[in-house]
């Protein structure tokens, strides 16, 4: 299984992308605007998006994504999410006033795009792969997801704070290779981050300490302009794991 970091960044500036990441060849995990970094080729070949929560960073590149491959969709592209997610897109994006509803073009019996409801718990199989989705703690209803391939498995906490359901699904597990968990604000701004529902490096620190593996920690969501601040918080917080910045670009193999 191979994951690739189209974007993690919890702002924009020049060589930010927000969130997005591409499973393999075929499946997104967000649509942030990291997808614009993707050839047409590639974009053609996705044919799963898997949302964790309903604010535009993670989000925002979706309609252009599905506009752009409209000639060439075949079969409809699957958008997974929790109900709350789906509704807000198909009330707000997809209504024809900011963009056309894709679910129902070329026409409602053959529509190039389609929603599938997930629920934190739900467990959806494609080819080799599991992707698990888990409640997590934030401002919106939001969930994490777990991918398992039969060669390894990863976790992205998508937006998140303070929280037990997502360690303890992960605990539920054998293993897991590769956690990617935001640290939004640095410890100075914890406040704020309680009140948006964010990580901070010590808020993290804490939590993880519910986490039973032993994972490669990459720390994503940064806000513009605080990243070294955060990651060397984060080092310093998560003492018995080896924790990594996140820039956007890399290529893991599991």
């Amino acid at each position: 299984m191979k994951l690739r970091v189209l974007g993690c960044s919890g702002g924009i500036s020049q060589g930010l992308r927000t969130t997005s990441l591409l499973v393999d060849n075929d499946l997104l995990i967000d649509a942030g605007s990291g997808v614009g970094d993707l050839t047409l080729e590639e974009m053609c070949q996705i044919r799963h998006v898997f949302l964790t929560h309903s604010h535009m960073d993670h989000f925002t590149f979706l309609p252009l994504l599905i506009d752009t491959m409209f000639p060439r969709i075949a079969t409809p592209i699957v958008i997974h999410g929790l109900q709350e997610t789906l509704q807000a897109l198909q009330e707000h994006i997809f209504n024809w006033k900011i963009w056309p509803d894709f679910a129902k073009l070329p026409d409602e019996k053959n529509p190039v795009m389609k929603y599938e409801v997930m629920s934190p718990g739900e467990v959806i199989s494609i080819d080799d792969r599991k992707l698990e989705m888990i409640e997590a703690n934030h401002v919106v209803p939001c969930a994490s997801y777990r991918v398992q391939s039969s060669t390894g498995s990863f976790a992205f906490s998508g937006d998140t704070t303070t929280n037990d359901s997502m360690w303890n699904a992960l605990n539920a597990h054998d293993s897991l290779d590769l956690l990617i968990v935001e640290a939004a604000f640095p410890n100075e701004l914890e406040e704020l981050s309680k009140v948006s529902k964010h990580y901070t490096a010590r808020m993290l620190g804490e939590d993880i300490k519910k986490l039973k593996h032993k994972p490669r920690v990459y720390i994503s969501h940064p806000k513009p302009g605080q990243e070294s601040v955060i990651i060397n918080e984060c080092k310093a917080a998560i003492l018995d794991r080896e924790v990594l910045p996140l820039a956007g670009g890399e290529i893991f193999t599991l």
